[in-house]
């Protein structure tokens, strides 16, 4: 991946604040919109106040590209965030309509720090991770891990977090190894770097790309997201005996009482980071601008502070 033009939060800032003269609209989906600050509102709001004060100052960039992808939201004043709505505690929807989550905040924070609204969509992983989006959303803040397969129609930003990929069983299966579940059903997300492990894809993360091999002569049962695995544990199912997904969702499901156990040590790191359609408004300027907020992000501690709010760990520095 290649990280670009470190800017720093007051550099992209400063894009905003040269670039916020237009007033075309962006035609995004009826979903709830949520009122940012200004960039620098945003850093006073949500940063140590030490961090705050010792974050460097770059020369602004020149007036972003004209029908870039920075343009259209500026412009727009809307930052439309494809998430799932079923994949707590990274994003969930609520019974109101809202949505909650790591993934949530995180979202929320850089449309702050562009100076511009959130706006959330709920599009499916499969879609998302597909490229090609057709302008439907900006940009995907869904815990998406960085692979070479999906940059090749994918552009990232740094890692936001890391987490580690966790095999599980349920408590009625009694399986307490990974070995225990050589020969058993796994259930794993559409679309998902589990369920491509599981089936033996090779993955490739850079450094951080798996050594292990799933247990032999496992059948694979697909869900349209991890969360739906427990969940269907829970309403009864039994055609499978294990799962894998995050070990945030694992103790998420564990947290709220499913019938689950964790099964050995987890069995890869995954880098997880904002994705941005290729085949969209070009956008160069816009990367440049999700680099630096995820910089400043992790400089003034505003990441490990939702990871602790989310997590109760930190995530966000990687394995080892």
């Amino acid at each position: 991946m290649s990280l670009r033009g470190r800017l720093s939060l007051l550099g992209a800032a400063a894009i905003v604040v040269a670039a916020c003269s237009g007033n075309a609209a962006t035609p995004a989906p009826t979903t709830a919109a949520t009122t940012a600050p200004t960039a620098a509102a945003s850093l006073a709001s949500t940063a140590p106040a030490a961090s705050a004060a010792a974050a460097p100052t770059v020369a602004p960039s020149a007036t972003p590209i004209a029908g870039g992808l920075l343009d259209k939201v500026l412009k727009a004043g809307v930052l439309v965030v494809s998430t799932d709505p079923n994949y707590a505690p990274q994003s969930v929807k609520n019974p109101d309509g809202t949505f909650s989550g790591f993934d949530i905040d995180v979202a929320t924070e850089v449309a702050k720090r562009l100076g511009v609204k959130v706006q959330f969509v709920t599009p499916d992983w499969s879609l998302i991770t597909a490229g090609s989006w057709s302008g439907r959303w900006d940009a995907s803040v869904g815990s998406m891990t960085i692979t070479a397969d999906r940059e090749k129609v994918l552009d990232f930003s740094p890692p936001y977090y890391f987490t580690p990929a966790q095999m599980t069983a349920s408590k009625a299966s009694g399986i307490t190894t990974i070995d225990g579940l050589a020969g058993k059903s796994i259930c794993a997300g559409e679309a998902t770097t589990y369920l491509d492990w599981l089936q033996g894809k090779k993955l490739d993360f850079g450094t951080l790309s798996p050594t292990t091999t799933p247990p032999a002569g496992i059948k694979t049962v697909s869900l349209k997201t991890d969360a739906e695995c427990p969940q269907t544990w829970a309403a009864g199912r039994n055609d499978f005996q294990g799962w894998l997904s995050s070990s945030t969702t694992v103790d998420g499901a564990i947290a709220a009482g499913l019938p689950v156990v964790k099964v050995g040590d987890p069995v890869y790191f995954e880098p997880l980071a904002i994705a941005l359609d290729k085949s969209g408004p070009n956008d160069a300027d816009f990367l440049t601008a999700l680099d630096a907020i995820v910089t400043s992000m992790h400089q003034d501690g505003t990441l490990t502070q939702l990871s602790q709010k989310w997590f109760h760990a930190d995530l966000t520095q990687g394995p080892g």
